[in-house]
């Protein structure tokens, strides 16, 4: 697939190229980032050359994986976004926002938006969404974006060599009125 630009007021979700390698790198340089995702650490130039140069166009290239860049409309980086295809139909969602650019709904914005493409253009019925339990800041973008929590998932998460535990969420096309690709019957209480 040919990467896709999505636009907002406010956002334009973009892929990313060696022209970003930079601003990924220096972003990824925040301890919070390096923590709480399983970005490498220490990050160093060479991982996000390998990220902007190889791993995000192959993910495109393949359908494996759509990675898009957060940037506000003035063209600075403001986080990133990732959506992996898990299995037919289900795609997880994984971000992280620049230290000086949180707190203001970009990174919801974004998985709004990305969501609604995927859900749209490539026929996903099922984003999920996890993080390491603790992560307080990627549950209430979650929460805010509307993913339903679904609970705890033991030892699901690899992260850096250590198995920690994980919430998970999800959002489904019909959460955002849209419909679906294949019938859904819900479980009956």
């Amino acid at each position: 697939m040919e990467p896709v630009t999505l636009t907002t007021d406010r956002l334009v979700l973009r892929t990313v190229d060696p022209h970003d390698t930079q601003a990924v790198y220096e972003a990824a340089q925040d301890p919070d980032i390096q923590r709480w995702t399983t970005v490498p650490s220490p990050y160093l130039h060479e991982h996000a050359s390998g990220f902007t140069e190889q791993l995000v166009p192959d993910g495109w290239a393949q359908g494996s994986m759509f990675t898009f860049g957060v940037f506000l409309t003035g063209g600075e980086l403001a986080g990133m976004l990732g959506l992996t295809m898990r299995s037919l139909g289900v795609a997880e969602v994984g971000f992280w926002a620049t230290k000086e650019h949180r707190g203001h709904g970009y990174v919801t914005e974004a998985t709004l938006t990305a969501c609604r493409w995927i859900f749209t253009a490539v026929g996903v019925d099922r984003v999920e969404w996890r993080a390491e339990v603790g992560n307080h800041a990627s549950r209430a973008v979650a929460e805010r974006a509307g993913f339903t929590m679904e609970g705890t998932l033991r030892s699901a998460v690899n992260n850096k060599g250590v198995r920690r535990d994980c919430w998970v969420g999800s959002l489904l096309p019909s959460d955002l009125g849209l419909p679906s690709t294949a019938p859904y019957l819900p479980a009956r209480a």
